[in-house]
């Protein structure tokens, strides 16, 4: 069994990390994605005046407030698909593997100098 550093052990639980925070990422930018769109689409019925509530018709007040609900859940939408802060958890992924590679050389040159 091959015998690896702790500094080699850490980078590699980081690029674990990265690539775990990427697929949940991903899966979770997934679901979310798909139940917006399941409230937009809801949502817009409302607004079209398709849907009734207890077999009544919605009032103009009532299909504007669903429009606004649509409105705001494309937003959302929009937004999410853009991106999902795994940019900003790559940055710090990123910033402690740059802190570790630097404590790493910073060990080789102290035990070099011993």
């Amino acid at each position: 069994m091959p015998k690896y550093s702790r500094p080699f052990s850490i980078t590699r639980k980081i690029s674990d990390l990265k690539e775990t925070v990427k697929t949940n990422t991903q899966k979770i930018r997934e679901t979310l994605l798909e139940n917006l769109q399941i409230i937009f689409a809801n949502a817009v019925k409302m607004a079209k005046g398709e849907v009734t509530i207890n077999k009544e018709e919605l009032t103009t007040q009532q299909r504007q407030a669903w429009t606004r609900v649509a409105a705001y859940t494309a937003q959302v939408i929009q937004s999410i698909a853009k991106g999902f802060d795994e940019k900003q958890i790559d940055v710090q992924l990123d910033e402690l593997e740059q802190l570790i590679n630097e404590a790493r050389t910073k060990t080789k040159t102290e035990t070099t100098q011993s």
